[in-house]
């Protein structure tokens, strides 16, 4: 296997654990400086990856092994373990009142590292964003910069979204829970021709999200 497909197989496994939904919290950004004028930031948050058992099979495949580093942590609970990596930074618009709207981008701290027979690859600096339900991301596998366009599709409407009460335009605590990640046809396709026949399709849930933090409204918001 080239170095090549050795890296794309690390970011590949990593994909489903980091879902490159940085925005997931706030909601992707689409360009303008005008557009960003009027989205708020998330601070004091974080995003919480729990993969399915369609995503540890797939890790299993490759004999792959997942840490994390550091400042990203494991959680643990009684649905099992979790990623959890701290947002650096976001902005974006939570959309309460319409969920399916949540849209922007971010940074994430942190990351994963992934052990196979063939190497260690750490999969670092992760940006993502999410516009229309769709997720998309770069981030840095062993020092190689690395993207996906359209990676995932995220089940908005069936995660439960929730938001601390408090006088308009003020900030609030936000949280997105349970959203469910399905690989997009373009992703799928992707992994077929890389690493062969698999059952994964575009229905297959790899991931589930949570992110949480303080929301705090644009300027224009505030007046």
């Amino acid at each position: 296997m080239s170095t090549t497909r050795r890296s794309l197989l690390g970011a590949a496994l990593a994909t489903p654990l980091l879902g490159w939904l940085t925005g997931t919290a706030v909601g992707a950004v689409d360009g303008g400086t005008d557009r960003a004028a009027n989205l708020g930031t998330l601070t004091d948050g974080w995003v919480e990856v729990r993969w399915t058992p369609d995503a540890q099979a797939q890790l299993d495949r490759f004999q792959a092994m997942v840490d994390v580093v550091a400042p990203a942590r494991v959680v643990l609970d009684r649905h099992g373990p979790a990623v959890r990596l701290p947002i650096r930074s976001a902005k974006g618009d939570p959309s309460l009142a319409n969920p399916p709207k949540v849209h922007g981008d971010g940074a994430l701290d942190g990351g994963v590292s992934v052990r196979t027979s063939k190497g260690v690859y750490r999969v670092v600096d992760v940006t993502g964003a999410i516009r229309d339900g769709l997720g998309s991301g770069r981030c840095e596998v062993s020092g190689a910069e690395m993207g996906h366009r359209s990676a995932f599709r995220c089940g908005l409407t069936e995660g439960k979204l929730t938001a601390e009460p408090v006088p308009a335009g003020q900030p609030m605590k936000v949280r997105l829970s349970g959203v469910p990640l399905r690989p997009t046809q373009e992703a799928v396709d992707a992994y077929t021709a890389n690493f062969g026949a698999h059952p994964v399709t575009v229905d297959t849930v790899l991931a589930y999200v949570t992110a949480q933090g303080t929301y705090t409204p644009p300027p224009a918001a505030q007046e």
